[in-house]
């Protein structure tokens, strides 16, 4: 039986500065590349300290626990697929990160059954599957006033006329075939 092979991603900054943590192989699972980890949050200011953070698509979690090493008071991490949810509990224990939930669940799921507001929502849905139409527009009602949307897609989406009417692209970025953006809604 082979052994499923382990790959890692490095923390940028913060009380975690430089700690690695693993996660496995698995289709669509790309972790946020680090150059655009520091240009988000050099785009956030870097220090979170009291913003509470959803990460939908959790996938490594480097986008939640690099908020938690960055002050963030608390991180809600949800990952659908069993080994990368293991992975999350894992890299939870690692880091003792006391202040991070995890729920293995579909995004959809949490987000009609869960009615916490964050601050700072990351959206980095798997590509091609058309999740952020169907998404964006139940996370108005899971965010708090001037709450930040972090998304990562294959397309700008300062092009989808249907986004602008409820969202306001702040800031974005592409690298490589990432297009990267930073939202505020604009029923604040």
């Amino acid at each position: 039986m082979a052994i499923p092979k382990l790959n890692s991603v490095r923390i940028n900054a913060g009380e975690w500065r430089s700690r690695v943590i693993k996660f496995p192989d698995a289709v669509g699972l790309r972790p946020t590349p680090e150059r655009v980890r520091q240009t988000v949050f050099n785009w956030l200011g870097q220090d979170l300290t009291g913003f509470t953070c959803l990460d939908l698509f959790a996938g490594t979690g480097v986008m939640g626990f690099e908020a938690l090493s960055r002050g963030a008071l608390a991180v809600t991490l949800i990952e659908k697929s069993l080994p990368a949810y293991k992975s999350l509990i894992e890299n939870k224990q690692l880091l003792k990160a006391e202040h991070t939930q995890i729920y293995n669940q579909d995004a959809l799921k949490f987000l009609s059954q869960n009615t916490q507001k964050f601050n700072l929502v990351f959206l980095d849905p798997p590509y091609n599957q058309q999740w952020l139409p169907k998404v964006l527009p139940l996370l108005t009602e899971h965010l708090q006033s001037e709450a930040l949307v972090y998304v990562e897609a294959e397309y700008a989406l300062d092009t989808d006329a249907a986004l602008a009417e409820n969202w306001q692209v702040i800031k974005q970025s592409k690298a490589g075939n990432v297009f990267y953006h930073l939202l505020k809604s604009n029923h604040d």
